[in-house]
């Protein structure tokens, strides 16, 4: 702003001393001129905005011109030096900008987090909310909740709608088991079935049996080896849905019911009413069964325990905020940039469906630094004379033995390297 005058007034001192080297008819006609593109300009705006440096100069000039012809030379009127007046004093007593008195107001992260909680726990009253904030380590008080809550549009608890959908469901979920058949045909057209259970609350699936004569006594001793599966997670389960099919006869409903799991039978041809399992066997013949073929009884059991696997620990699910079942119970990982790691890749299946890694970076390779001398990752240093001996040995015995394919060690090595997460050194080679 500063500058801005400066540079203003230089300007005008200028124009000035060029006025005054004319001759004095030129600086007449000159004024004339100014004084008609000032009337011409009067008429046709409205109200001129000044500048802090062209008020500075219509006061200047204001000494030379006579109190009379003010009105006439300047288009400022007693009015606008009233209004700048009560802009100065109103400026003078502005305490906006100025710190407050009093207690600091509450952060605009600790108002979402009450708002979020209040939210999330519709029963919570603003002193839960309150005593919740203590105990995480934030001195809050109740009126100041309760004033964050009111000003949400939140009000009390009693007075708050229930659950959602969504909520409600999600909070049944924790203790359902659903349970059905899913069949194969094998490479002899023989028909083989295979029992899958899936808890709802962490969409974990479990392999119950398999079997080609599905009868009553067979499902009755799967459901003994599915309570032996789910181990300390079979107290909290408190319903299992099966359709009405007449494998599950009343022995299986009375192992289940021992355990205090009661068991629920869909309606007649309702698919829908265990949409949640046929969605997991639908799932199955997508991406294994439809894209295999099937031996036998030992196969088809190879195959979903390796897929199950596969399953539970490393496919995402939608319905989990796209983790997988092992990771239910626990938080989301950490962010990663990706762009920073390595990523590894792990066939499942023989290359039927893949799981990927996150390689752990050398010391080295982190800090930027290149080894002079490389280390393998299959080589260990010696261990003394002892050691020695037991490697003269050793390759002894590999010099006896037949000479591998060279293409298969080398695919071989390469499995090795891309499956096992941390890379185990051989006493020697």
């Amino acid at each position: 702003m500063v500058i801005s005058v400066v540079y203003l007034l230089v300007r005008c001192l200028l124009g000035c001393l060029t006025v005054l080297s004319r001759g004095q008819a030129s600086n007449d006609a000159e004024l004339l001129v100014l004084r008609h593109e000032n009337a011409v300009l009067r008429r046709q705006v409205g109200r001129i905005r000044y500048e802090p440096g062209d008020r500075l100069w219509l006061a200047a000039l204001s000494r030379l011109v006579p109190r009379g012809r003010w009105s006439d030379a300047f288009p400022v009127t007693p009015a606008t030096l009233l209004v700048w007046h009560r802009r100065l004093v109103a400026r003078k007593w502005d305490y906006a900008s100025r710190p407050r008195p009093g207690r600091p107001p509450t952060a605009a992260a600790i108002r979402k987090l009450v708002v979020r909680i209040a939210t999330e726990n519709p029963t919570w009253g603003h002193r839960r909310v309150q005593g919740e904030l203590v105990r995480l380590g934030h001195r809050i008080a109740a009126s100041t909740v309760w004033q964050i809550l009111h000003d949400a549009g939140i009000g009390p608890a009693p007075r708050r709608s229930g659950p959602t959908w969504k909520q409600f469901l999600t909070a049944q979920a924790r203790g359902i088991l659903a349970a059905d058949f899913v069949h194969v045909d094998t490479v002899l057209l023989q028909r083989v079935y295979a029992l899958i259970v899936i808890e709802h609350g962490t969409r974990r699936a479990h392999l119950a049996g398999i079997t080609a004569n599905p009868d009553g006594s067979w499902t009755t001793q799967a459901a003994r080896n599915l309570l032996m599966d789910l181990g300390h997670r079979a107290a909290t389960v408190k319903f299992l849905i099966r359709d009405r099919a007449g494998q599950f006869t009343g022995s299986f409903d009375a192992v289940l019911a021992a355990e205090g799991i009661r068991v629920l039978a869909s309606p007649p041809q309702a698919p829908r009413a265990n949409a949640i399992c046929e969605r997991v066997i639908g799932t199955l013949r997508r991406e294994l069964l439809d894209r295999l073929l099937i031996v036998n009884e030992h196969h088809l059991r190879q195959v979903l325990t390796e897929y199950l696997l596969h399953y539970n620990t490393a496919r995402p699910h939608r319905s989990l905020g796209q983790i997988t079942p092992d990771q239910a119970d626990s938080r989301p990982p950490d962010p990663v940039n990706l762009a920073e790691h390595r990523i590894r890749r792990k066939q499942v299946l023989g290359g039927l469906t893949h799981e990927y890694y996150i390689a752990a970076l050398t010391t080295q390779r982190r800090s930027g630094k290149r080894s002079s001398r490389p280390e393998s990752y299959f080589r260990a240093p010696q261990a003394g004379a002892a050691g020695a001996k037991r490697c003269r040995k050793g390759r002894g015995d590999l010099a006896r033995l037949p000479q591998l394919d060279a293409g298969l060690a080398y695919r071989s090595a390469i499995w090795t390297v891309e499956t096992v997460p941390i890379l185990v050194r051989t006493p020697c080679i």
